[in-house]
């Protein structure tokens, strides 16, 4: 079996590092320190890391075209221009509720979004899991307390996610012209799955359909196949791992985000890789993120 080299990027521990997305067409990748309310941006060409300071939590970024980003934000979905940071509400993401914020999500490669929210403080049952085209938000499923692991199959009819707090990721039946589910969900994987133990956190998934899952507590990111089965672990100098994402040229390397969230002093010191950026170089057969599908004409500047 190849054995992979893994290295850290230039760029500052984040307290909650998270929301990875790689922009293929400039060779860029960008996360967030969802609690600093930061927006990282890594430029592989000159190994260079900036930081984009934000006026509240974010989570998920997409692209949408050259110029824009999608973002998932603590209270609402908003269109970023890239060339000054300029935000553009979309639509609000349970703004009424100060308590809850927005986590995982994904865009489905029907260019439509799944957005996951919780509670500021992981209360059980706190978070929800939407679907948006630009148009609309509907709720697809209520009472999840850590939404996570939401990826999709190349094909885009099986659609997966987690809930962190019950430590479960579920499959489910979608229509890959919407995303939209078709049946209910299943279980697909529980926390005896996990070979180095933790809690199901990010996940993406390859073009043989294998997903890829940074497990929090695990310090590793494993692959397992449709059928459940194990492919292969990697694990990484940081125990609380978060998500990765497919990085490169050709898609070959996950980078994977981590926190130190959490932590005491003593707790710190004793895994001083927490809350870095990684990649790692396994070889891996990735697939593009697909852009966000803006349908939207009217979009209300804030």
């Amino acid at each position: 079996m190849y054995k992979a080299t893994t290295w850290k990027l230039p760029a500052d521990a984040c307290e909650l590092g998270e929301g990875p997305h790689f922009d293929r067409e400039t060779d860029t990748a960008w996360w967030f320190d969802i609690v600093g309310q930061n927006l990282i941006e890594h430029r592989f060409p000159e190994n260079l890391s900036l930081v984009h300071e934000l006026p509240r939590m974010a989570s998920v970024i997409a692209r949408v075209d050259a110029g824009h980003q999608l973002l998932a934000m603590e209270n609402g979905l908003y269109l970023r221009t890239k060339s000054d940071g300029q935000l553009r509400l979309l639509a609000p993401l349970e703004a009424e509720n100060a308590a809850t914020r927005s986590n995982d999500g994904r865009v489905h490669p029907s260019g439509n979004l799944w957005i996951g929210t919780m509670g500021k403080n992981a209360e059980a049952g706190a978070g929800s899991i939407y679907w948006f085209d630009g148009h609309e938000i509907r709720r697809l499923y209520a009472r999840i307390s850590i939404p996570n692991s939401i990826c999709f199959s190349p094909d885009g009819a099986s659609g997966y996610f987690a809930d962190t707090g019950v430590n479960t990721i579920w499959r489910v039946a979608l229509d890959p012209a919407t995303g939209l589910p078709t049946s209910e969900p299943e279980v697909a994987l529980t926390e005896k799955d996990l070979p180095l133990g933790g809690h199901f956190d990010g996940s993406v998934i390859d073009t043989d359909g294998v997903l890829w899952n940074a497990a929090y507590g695990g310090g590793s990111v494993s692959g397992f196949a449709p059928d459940g089965s194990l492919v292969q672990t990697f694990e990484v100098p940081a125990t609380q791992t978060t998500c990765p994402c497919f990085v490169g040229a050709e898609l070959d390397k996950l980078l994977v985000t981590s926190a130190w969230q959490g932590y005491s002093t003593t707790e710190r010191a004793a895994d001083p890789g927490a809350g870095f950026t990684y990649v790692i170089d396994g070889k891996f057969k990735g697939q593009a993120d697909p852009a966000f599908d803006l349908k939207i004409d009217d979009i209300q500047l804030i």
